[in-house]
């Protein structure tokens, strides 16, 4: 498994807070994506964060890859009002045990 940040962002206008029908898609997201994880190979929904009056979602998910996270974020609804980026994460230490291992 790999870790994946999913960060979308979304319009004023698009904002649950603003838009009832998005509003609508919104709260059912996180319940959705629980109940198709596995079908999409997902471990795991370490976190999902809101910055609302940045208009942006931060999803951290463990899973088998970008495509699988692709195909479950269209599912759930959450491209419907967000543009959304998917990229592929690494914990801190290991990064720092890379450069250990790295030459001068």
């Amino acid at each position: 498994m790999a870790l994946f940040g999913v960060f979308s962002i979304h319009s004023p206008e698009a904002c649950p807070l603003n838009n009832h029908a998005n509003r609508l898609v919104g709260m059912k997201i996180l319940e959705k994506m629980n109940h198709v994880k596995k079908k999409y190979r997902i471990k795991e929904i370490r976190g999902f964060y809101a910055s609302v009056l940045e208009h942006q979602f931060v999803i951290i998910l463990d899973a088998q890859d970008a495509h699988d996270v692709e195909k479950m974020v269209i599912d759930v609804g959450l491209s419907k009002f967000n543009t959304l980026k998917i990229v592929p994460l690494n914990e801190f230490s290991q990064i720092t045990q890379v450069w250990k291992g790295m030459k001068k």
